[in-house]
């Protein structure tokens, strides 16, 4: 009997989950190819002025060093991937095209929305 409840259960169509706005942007950066240790410390004391500049503006929300190659890791309060590349390109290492990002945009968990009362929307 469990092997019947448990087909009935994935034969139904999943409901659809509601969209979520983007809230934050991960920046996962790395130094770009070809560049050399010398070109980064050259540019490194205005890089995290500028950097710090950014946390202060409440624009960079956490960051953290990477532990498996150079480069950096920015949580962002930014609200679309274009605002975080915008703001990534006027960092000096960005403007020397030193270093390269992958950007990911995040959002309140969707699924949560599964465990209100059918036909409750959240708030906006």
């Amino acid at each position: 009997m469990p092997l019947l409840f448990a087909s009935f259960a994935f034969a139904q169509a999943p409901s659809p989950l509601p969209p979520v706005p983007t809230t934050k942007v991960l920046a996962i950066g790395r130094i770009a190819a070809g560049t050399t240790r010398e070109k980064v410390i050259a540019i490194m004391q205005k890089e995290v002025r500028d950097t710090v500049r950014l946390y202060l503006s409440g624009k960079l929300d956490q960051w953290f060093v990477r532990r498996d190659q150079n480069g950096v890791v920015f949580l962002l309060n930014v609200t679309s991937i274009e605002e975080a590349k915008t703001l990534l390109d006027k960092l000096p290492l960005g403007e020397a095209k030193r270093m390269d990002f992958d950007l990911i945009p995040l959002g309140p968990l969707s699924p949560l929305a599964l465990l209100l009362p059918e036909g409750t929307a959240p708030p906006k």
